[in-house]
């Protein structure tokens, strides 16, 4: 029991020991666990402080990226608003203009009016003298006032308003069109009627006639009202307009309000927003510092976040952009709707400017009765001259008809019965001479008409001939035009193809374009990428050297631990045997123990049983003590197996626990080299897929290349196929094919050489790009070398910049103080100057009273009074003060002038005053000592002048007293004189009132001069003259004095007696207290005058800053206006080169018109001569006399007119000094009350100056950040122009084709007008002309509208560019992204290898048992060791060449930018060489202004001594008034200042504020990243402490491993046992390794067919790429050759159409011909018809008058009444000299002569038969005839035969007829006659030479009086052609000996 007892001691011994060292070895890895984990912790830490450190740069860029957006953006904000305000002034304006031409307007009506109702009245007056003169002599001059309602009524419907559509317009002029056709109607029937009213006069009172007349005053009343009626209409229709004109107005501009306030709103919502996304993201950098080390994926989380609100800002600034330009765009829209209705407006003057003629002409017929109204002007001219003169005229003419109805009707009372049988005798007479010609006339009119109806049927056949080849013309044009419509189909299809190619392939050379422009960027970005991987390769080597060699003595210690580990495992093993066996043993041992004391037992029963004698129990003693001592020995050995275990135990933990260290080092190096492999990896491949995408897209240049010239050879195959063709075409004979190949050729002409251009371009870019490239290569050794010297020589001239700086600063401080000590010597020289004058002074008041000393003793009485003197030399010196005023005025005026140059400078020098003031400090000193002794000079000079002012008040008193004693010896004539004396006194006294004020005035002018010479301190020849003006001033005063001492001596002569003296006396008295109250007053008005000087100075000082700053902002705005105006500069300048235009016609159209007024005057002048000049007798007077005796008439009147006017002026004058004297004295009262204001203003003032001072200083900060920010819109304008260079380069190959397309359509519809062949040769001329000014009109057309194409082209590419940079950046950030999943794809890979790494790590630990496979695995090591330096050294070698590459890169980037700097320094220049020349060219116009005002001044100057004295008077009258304005507006701007002041200080409190809360931001973050980096110093600090701690743990660690490796050694014999077993194990591990290698190599050789696979694939998609290039290649030349094909087909096909047009227009023209001719006839018919009515009514009048005659006759045979021949006689003179031969036939008839002797005496006169009769009848004529629109046409022969006076009043006929416009006719079938219309037009001439005879039955209705006469009618200037403004269709002049038919064919062949 005791030894089982202590077995089991024992044991526990055993146990207890076992767990003490389980224990330690648990401790010993734990620490080595920690170590391990500190390290980590320690390099994650510091790769966490590196990232973050780069976190937090990046976050920096981006905040100060995001701030300057911000400053953009402010900007931008700004340049709206200014557009916005600049946009609201232009409407301003334009609004203004549009009001003043509706007041205009609107005038105009209300004249035009006034003149209607004249007329209207005058026409009534007509009608009543018409009923009343029943019986009346003569004829009266014909009223043709019924033409007045013409103008009135188109004036209405001229009046449009200014906002109006086009379809407005149309509308417009088809009312004015109906409207002037009315009024046409109105005049016929109005003539009709009067015509019918003067033969109611011969004829006698007819009841039927009264009847008639009392009807037409009834319609006449009713027409009356219709008219009153639209005119109001038309005036509502006006105001409506307007109203809705002004709604527009209001509506944009809401709408523009509206958009503005969006726009700014949205603008701080993104400004809002912007400062929102800088909080965030300084926020987010704030708590991701905070957290590194537990979450560093929080930071790549804010980062992307952050990019995202970057990308989200760009989009949004993207779109405000877009915006931007939508806005600009629709301004753009508004400006050409202003350009339209500026059109719109034209047309409507042009309009009025027609209507205005007509009313001219209209006036010239009212003109006939001017001669007797001017009369009456002379009697009354002050009435007339105050109303207009045409509503005086017409006034005039109302009351000189019914003086002259008056008249007429007390004749016609006492003459009835007189008159009676004569008016019957001539009516029986006329109706035998109308019977006559009636027969005459209805012979040629049967003859006439047989001629038609011949001709009907004539052109009857024509037209069913016509009708049918019309017919089947139509049906081949319209197969035509199916085939030319399928033609242009297919050519369109065709074009359409081709032009989405050419845009497919601008849109890839764009994307080409930009993605390399994006790639450069993104190589810079990689270089500067590379360089930062350069340096971390770099230490990642020396690390990696390092590390090779901790690795080389790693290995050596490896593999003596592993030789180790290889004998302990043999020692393990062969202990476990051990234990095997011995626990084998011990179970044997107890089975044993238990048998035995299972024997013990049964023993014992046995002995107690049996009970054996001693011996036997003896032996059993000694069996059982063998037995025990057995088991002893056995449980001995137990415990000694057991120590050894729990030995081998201990040792196998601890080489557990070397393993385990060794192999999280393998591991840790393995990372290390994974990792670097992995970035290098990287690298090779982004510069792979650069070099690769860099070679793509050369292949893609080459292939572009390669199809271009190809391109280029088929078009110089296809060229020369044209060319052939062409030379195949020479030898047709068509002339319109050969101008068709002629262009062709000159197209093929001009695309070859478009084609040589290109190639030449391509040449030279070739050429460029070698160049470029050696330039490269060249320039790469150098540029390093160059970046040092050019940052040393910066630096060299920012010191000498700052020198330079100094210097000036210095020069100008210099500058100044002698400007000051130039103004001190001034004030000394006038001192001294006006000291010379006092002393002058005194001796000549000196003189003088040595003088009056010697007339003292020649004393005489003088009696004269002295108040006459006394005025005149007041008077004199008013005058010499006026004229020292004026110049003084002048001079005034010369030195604002220069004030203003000054003022520029001065605004420079306050600039550099601020960095002045502390050099200032030092100088002044200096002035000040300076200043004192000024001071003490100046008041020695005060005090000297003051000397002699008192010496000469008591030479005055002297003189006084002198004058006393003389003027005491004359009392005798006392009584006399008293009167006289008294008078003068009053009179004195006003004058010495009148004398203080003036020299008052003239101390003011002084004062002023003083101020004048300060001011202008370098101006010596001012000074020099004011000078003069003392000098002259001196000799004035002496000439004063020298007439003074005249009267004293009359005086002395004159006064004698005592009486007069005592008078004397008292009146000296009053004199010497006027004198003192005079001296207070003016001392009192010097001191007020040096307070208002100060003030005025101070003043001028203040407006000298306020001009300075307003010259400043208009500079900034003028800056910003030519900015604006530079992308707008096309548009405007069209603008202004349109206005420009506008203006010269209508100056032109008014100088017409003036001249036209004039020269219708003299005529209606000459006219009424002529027939005063007949009525005298003299006959035979020239028309040029006339016209000469009229001009001096003309002449005579102005003169006449003249002297009245200057009579009244001089009256007016002499009324107005009247007046102006009372005023002046008032004037002067109210001006001492305004200097008293003044002086309180003046204190305000001061005042308002020192806020000034303070509010200036802000301003000049704010001009200074604006400058800045002027500079940066400057450069990014810069930019922008580039881009676009950049963008019309690319669009230049665009504009090409689109002008060659233009003139392919501009040509043929050229081509479509041609002239007829048979017209003569200047009409040809005349049609060619045209058709070349028309083809002109239609290329420029053409070419108008390829520029708008190509402008929306520009507008559509820019669209794409952005879109393409938005796809760019779209495609980029999708890459990232991708690369960002690839890379955390990698990273999960990575760590999936990290962890299969361990699972097999910890396999090989299982696997790895064996002694030999460790030493194999140590030779793989090695070689893969071996394997990863070549790879390196290859990485290296890749690394180099790509840094050369790089180098190479960044050299062309440098180069790129140094060019692109020259090119932006030089636009810097060039910027300011034009800003030079705009001030140059602004001073030389202000110099010109200057220039004009003198010579205006001089010529002014010139004019008589009165107008002087007028314009002297109210010169000082305005000045007066303009003093108070200057004040009122200076106070005002003070005022506004000052509110612009506190909203600028309210703006830098807001800045400031801002400026607070940013600094401090600044300052919170700068304290959160210094106490980021104090816990970032710590932690390394601890992180260092610790791994010190770990290493002495290592040595403490590394000292017991010693220990147990010769434990292990010692252990390695007892485990020798256990080496067989694990070898049998190693063998089946090394058959599963040999299995697994097998796999590998199958796999290996899957993998590399699967390659060759791929390659085979690639090869074959790239065969298959080429051969669909080839196959579309041959689709392309193939579609080119059937486009070329189809272009021929188009143009003999155009060719043909253009034939067909011209047969269709002329086939169109000659049904129109002959349908109006159709319609002429029946309406000629009508006309026939009516008038053989009218025939028969006349015959049986006639019949009547003939029964009536004969009984005349019977009674009165024989006899000649004495009152007939009288009125034959008058009449004969009367009428004209072609009717005069009529008139003295009937004088012969009446007398008894026979015709044969009359015609003999005759004969001498006349070459044929006048038709005295016709066109008498032609008065009442048209009275018989119902036809209101056909007046006679003037033909050759009356015109030879017809007076001047005739000529004008059938031309005034015609003219004031307007025509009617045919009825189908309208503005839209205007254009569509083309050549037909052109041609009739141009034919006239030659035809009218032609046919010299008009028929007007045969005359087209339209063509009625034409309004363009024929040039061979009259050579006068007023029969030349009116300008035909509305829409008239020209006439057809056609004589009436010429048969119908030949009129019929003109017309068919027109």
């Amino acid at each position: 029991m005791a030894s089982w007892l202590g077995g089991l001691g024992s044991g526990l011994g055993q146990s207890l020991g076992q767990v003490g060292g389980s224990l330690s070895s648990l401790t010993g890895q734990i620490s080595s666990f920690t170590k391990d984990i500190l390290l980590e912790g320690a390099e994650e830490v510091a790769t966490e402080l590196h990232v973050s450190n780069s976190r937090l740069r990046e976050v920096e860029s981006i905040n100060a990226a995001q701030k300057s957006e911000n400053e953009r953006l402010k900007k931008v904000c700004s340049d709206l608003e200014e557009k916005h305000e600049s946009a609201e002034l232009q409407i301003k304006q334009l609004s203004i203009e549009y009001r003043n031409q509706l007041q205009q307007k609107e005038v105009e009506i209300s004249h035009l009016k006034a003149r209607q109702n004249a007329l209207q009245e005058q026409l009534q007056k007509v009608q009543t003298a018409a009923q009343s003169a029943q019986s009346g002599a003569g004829v009266l001059p014909p009223a043709t006032t019924s033409a007045s309602f013409v103008p009135a009524v188109r004036h209405s419907s001229g009046f449009q308003d200014d906002d109006m559509d086009f379809g407005d317009i149309i509308w417009s002029q088809q009312e004015i069109n109906r409207l002037s056709n009315e009024v046409s109607r109105l005049e016929s029937e109005v003539d009709h009627w009067k015509q019918i009213a003067q033969p109611s006069k011969v004829q006698g009172a007819n009841d039927a006639e009264q009847s008639e007349v009392c009807k037409l005053q009834n319609i006449i009343k009713e027409l009356k009202q219709s008219l009153s009626q639209e005119i109001d209409e038309h005036q509502h229709e006006l105001s409506v307009l307007q109203d809705a004109h002004r709604q527009k107005l209001v509506e944009i501009s809401r709408r523009h309000r509206e958009e503005l306030s969006e726009y700014e709103e949205r603008i701080e919502e993104l400004e809002n927003q912007l400062q929102q996304g800088g909080l965030s993201t300084d926020a987010a950098d704030d708590s991701k510092i905070s957290e590194q080390e537990k979450n560093a994926q929080t930071l790549d989380a804010g980062k992307a976040k952050d990019l995202q609100i970057i990308k989200d800002l760009e989009d949004e600034i993207q779109k405000l952009n877009h915006k931007l330009s939508s806005a600009k765009e629709k301004e753009r829209i508004l400006l050409k709707e202003q350009e339209l209705i500026k059109m719109e407006k034209i047309q409507i003057t042009q309009e009025y400017e027609s209507l205005k003629s007509d009313f001219s002409k209209l006036q010239s017929s009212v003109a006939e009765q001017d001669a007797l109204l001017k009369e009456q002007e002379k009697k009354f001219p002050s009435k007339t001259s105050l109303l207009p003169e045409d509503v005086v005229r017409l006034q005039q003419a109302l009351l000189e008809a019914e003086k002259e109805i008056a008249r007429l009707s007390s004749l016609n009372q006492v003459k009835q019965f007189e008159n009676y049988e004569e008016l019957q005798k001539e009516l029986t007479n006329a109706q035998h001479k109308t019977e006559n010609i009636l027969s005459t006339y209805t012979e040629d009119q049967n003859s006439e008409l047989s001629r038609l109806r011949q001709d009907l049927e004539r052109k009857e056949h024509e037209l069913n001939e016509s009708i049918a080849e019309r017919e089947t013309l139509i049906g081949e044009l319209e197969e035509l035009d199916k085939q030319n419509q399928e033609a242009t189909q297919h050519m369109i299809t065709l074009k359409e193809q081709l032009s989405k190619q050419y845009t497919e392939i601008d849109s890839v050379l764009k994307q080409l374009k930009c993605d390399i422009d994006f790639e450069r960027k993104k190589v810079s970005k990689l270089e500067i990428e590379k360089m930062e991987t350069i340096k971390e390769l770099n230490s990642h080597k020396e690390k990696l050297s390092q590390c090779s060699y901790a690795l080389n003595d790693l290995h050596v210690s490896k593999q003596q631990l592993q030789d180790n580990i290889k004998d302990l495992q043999e020692q393990l093993r062969k202990a476990q045997d051990c234990n095997l066996h011995n626990k084998k043993e011990i179970t044997e041992l107890q089975q044993r123990l238990k048998e035995r004391e299972e024997e013990l037992s049964v023993s014992l029963s046995k002995l107690t049983e049996k009970k054996n004698p001693e011996s036997n129990d003896s032996c059993q003693d000694l069996a059982l003590k063998e037995r025990e001592v057995e088991i002893a020995k056995l449980q001995n050995n137990v415990s000694e197996y057991k120590q050894l275990n729990e030995n081998l135990e201990k040792s196998m933990s601890d080489l557990k626990l070397a393993n385990e260290v060794l192999i999280a080092a393998c591991e840790e190096l393995k990372q290390q080299l994974s990792d670097a492999v992995s970035e290098k990896n990287k690298v090779s491949l982004e510069k792979d897929t650069v070099t690769e995408a860099l070679k793509m897209e050369k292949r893609q240049l080459e292939t572009e290349l390669n199809q271009t010239e190809k391109r280029l050879l088929e078009q110089a195959r296809k060229y020369e196929q044209t060319i052939e063709e062409l030379s195949n075409a020479r030898n047709m004979d068509t002339t319109a094919l050969q101008l068709e190949h002629e262009r062709l050729v000159k197209l093929n002409q001009e695309q070859d050489f478009k084609i040589a251009e290109l190639k030449r371009n391509i040449e030279q870019m070739e050429a460029d790009h070698q160049e470029t490239k050696e330039m490269l290569t060249t320039s790469l050794g150098g540029q390093k070398q160059l970046t040092e010297l050019i940052k040393e020589k910066e630096v060299f001239i920012e010191k000498f910049k700052n020198r330079a700086l100094q210097v000036q600063q210095e020069l100008e401080e210099y500058i100044k103080d002698s400007k000051k000590q130039d103004v001190l010597k001034q004030n000394l020289e006038e001192k001294d100057k006006s000291l010379a004058v006092m002393k002058e002074e005194n001796n000549h008041l000196k003189e003088e009273i040595e003088r009056l000393k010697d007339q003292q003793s020649r004393s005489l009485p003088m009696v004269e009074p002295k108040t006459l003197d006394i005025i005149i030399e007041l008077e004199s010196e008013v005058t010499q003060l006026k004229v020292i005023k004026n110049n003084l005025e002048e001079e005034i005026e010369v030195l604002k002038k220069t004030i203003e140059d000054q003022n520029q400078k001065t605004v420079q020098l306050q600039q550099s005053l601020q960095e002045q003031k502390k050099e200032i400090d030092e100088s002044k000193f200096q002035r000040e000592q300076m200043n004192v002794t000024h001071e003490r000079l100046s008041l020695e000079k005060d005090e000297e002048i003051k000397n002699l002012q008192k010496t000469i008040e008591q030479i005055k008193t002297q003189l006084h007293k002198e004058r006393r004693v003389i003027q005491t010896d004359s009392s005798d004539l006392f009584q006399e004189t008293k009167v006289q004396t008294l008078n003068g006194e009053n009179g004195n006294e006003k004058h010495d009132l009148s004398k203080a004020e003036i020299e008052r005035l003239v101390k003011g002018i002084k004062e002023r001069e003083m101020e004048i010479k300060l001011l202008n301190e370098k101006n010596v020849s001012l000074s020099q003259r004011i000078d003069q003006l003392s000098k002259d001033e001196v000799g004035k005063l002496t000439q004063i004095i020298q007439e003074k001492d005249l009267e004293i001596q009359a005086l002395n002569a004159r006064i004698s007696s005592a009486s007069y003296r005592q008078d004397v006396l008292c009146l000296q008295q009053q004199l010497q207290a006027y004198v003192m109250e005079r001296e207070q007053v003016l001392a009192v008005l010097s001191e007020k005058t040096r307070e208002n000087s100060q003030l005025k100075t101070e003043y001028h000082k203040i407006m000298d800053m306020v001009a300075a700053k307003e010259a400043a902002l208009v500079r900034l705005q003028e800056e910003n206006r030519k900015l604006s105006s530079r992308f707008e500069n096309s548009s405007q300048d069209m603008f202004r080169e349109t206005i420009q235009n506008l203006s010269r016609i209508i100056r032109e159209k008014d100088i017409e018109i003036d001249a036209l007024s004039q020269k219708c005057q003299t005529l209606l002048t000459v006219l009424q001569t002529s027939s005063t000049g007949t009525e005298n007798g003299s006959g035979g007077v020239n028309s040029n006399q006339f016209e000469k005796l009229l001009q001096e008439r003309d002449k005579l009147k102005q003169q006449v007119k003249k002297m009245e006017e200057w009579k009244q002026q001089v009256m007016t004058t002499v009324q107005n000094m009247q007046h102006e004297s009372a005023h002046l004295q008032e004037e002067l009262h109210k001006l001492q009350a305004q200097i008293s204001v003044e002086s309180d203003s003046n204190s305000k003032l001061q005042v308002d100056y020192n806020g000034l001072i303070q509010s200036y200083e802000q301003n000049e900060k704010k001009l200074k950040s604006f400058s800045q920010e002027l500079a940066q819109v400057q450069h990014s304008i810069g930019q922008l122009h580039n881009t676009k260079d950049l963008l019309l380069g690319k669009l230049d190959l665009v504009t090409p084709s689109v002008t060659v397309a233009s003139s392919f359509v501009s040509q043929p519809s050229g081509i479509q007008h041609s002239a007829p062949e048979v017209l003569s040769d200047e009409s040809k001329l005349l049609q060619k002309e045209l058709e070349q000014l028309k083809k002109k009109l239609q290329e420029k057309d053409a070419t108008i509208r390829t520029l708008q194409e190509n402008n929306q082209r520009l507008s559509d590419s820019v669209a794409t560019a952005s879109e393409f940079e938005r796809k760019g950046h779209e495609e980029t950030d999708s890459e990232m992204r991708q690369i960002k999943e690839k890379h955390d794809v990698l990273q999960k890979s990575l760590r999936e290898k990290d962890i299969l790494i361990k699972s097999k790590s910890d396999q090989l630990l299982s696997v790895s048992e064996n002694l030999s496979n460790k030493e194999n695995e140590n030779e793989l090591l090695k070689q893969a060791v071996t394997n990863l330096k070549e790879r390196n050294l290859i990485l290296e070698m890749d690394i180099r060449k790509l840094k050369e590459e790089n180098e190479k890169i960044v050299a062309r980037c440098r180069e790129k930018e140094t060019e692109f700097r020259a090119l932006q320094e030089t636009n810097m220049q060039f910027s300011m060489m034009l800003k030079e020349k705009e001030f140059e060219s602004h001073s030389m116009k202000e110099k010109a202004l200057a220039f004009e005002k003198l010579l205006k001044e001089k010529e002014q100057g010139k004019t008589g001594e009165l107008n002087q004295l007028l314009n002297e008077v109210k010169s000082m009258q305005e000045k007066a008034v303009t003093f108070q304005q200057e004040r009122d507006q200076v106070m005002v701007a003070l005022k506004q200042k000052q509110m612009e002041s506190s909203a600028l200080q309210s703006e830098m409190q807001h800045l400031h504020e801002k400026e607070q809360r940013l600094n401090q931001e600044l300052d919170r973050l700068r304290n959160h990243l210094l106490e980021m980096e104090d816990s970032y110093t710590r932690e390394a600090l601890a992180a260092e402490d610790r791994e010190a701690k770990l290493r002495k743990k290592v040595l403490v660690l590394e000292e017991k491993l010693v220990s147990s490796s010769t434990a292990v050694e010692n252990a390695s014999h007892q485990a020798s046992l256990q080496v067989e077993s694990l070898q049998e194990q190693l063998n089946l591990v090394s058959k599963q390794r040999d299995e697994t290698m097998l796999q590998l190599t199958i796999s290996q050789d899957q993998v590399k067919q699967y390659a060759l696979s791929l390659a085979n694939l690639q090869m074959v998609l790239e065969q298959f790429q080429q051969e669909e290039k080839a196959m579309y290649s041959a689709e392309l030349e193939k579609h080119q050759n059937q486009t070329s094909e189809w272009k021929k087909k188009a143009e003999k096909l155009e060719e043909e159409v253009v034939s067909l047009q011209e047969s269709l227009g002329e086939a169109n023209a000659a049904l129109d011909a002959a349908s109006r001719l159709t319609e002429q006839l029946d309406f000629k018919e009508e006309q026939i018809e009516e008038l053989k009515k009218e025939g028969e009514i006349r015959r049986e009048m006639l019949e009547d008058v003939q029964n009536k005659l004969m009984n005349l006759i019977n009674s009165t045979e024989g006899k000649v009444d004495k009152l007939l021949m009288r009125n034959l006689f008058v009449g004969h003179f009367h009428t004209p000299k072609n009717k005069r031969p009529e008139v003295l036939r009937l004088m012969g008839s009446i007398l008894g002569i026979k015709k044969e002797e009359l015609d003999q005496l005759l004969s001498e006169d006349q070459r044929g038969v006048t038709r005295w009769v016709t066109s008498w009848l032609g008065g009442g004529g048209a009275g018989s005839k119902s036809v209101p629109s056909t007046p006679l046409r003037p033909t050759q022969q009356s015109i030879f035969n017809s007076s001047f006076s005739e000529l004008f009043v059938k031309f005034l006929e015609t003219e004031s007829c307007p025509t009617l416009p045919p009825p189908k006719l309208s503005v839209h079938n205007m254009k569509p006659l083309g050549a037909a219309g052109t041609g009739k037009t141009s034919g006239l001439p030659s035809r009218t030479s032609r046919r010299p005879d008009t028929n007007p039955f045969l005359a087209p209705r339209s063509a009625a009086v034409p309004l363009i006469t024929p040039p061979s009618s009259s050579g006068h200037l007023l029969m030349k052609p009116i300008s035909d403004a509305l829409p008239t269709f020209t006439p057809l002049p056609v004589s009436p000996d010429a048969s119908a038919g030949a009129v019929l064919k003109d017309l068919l062949k027109q």
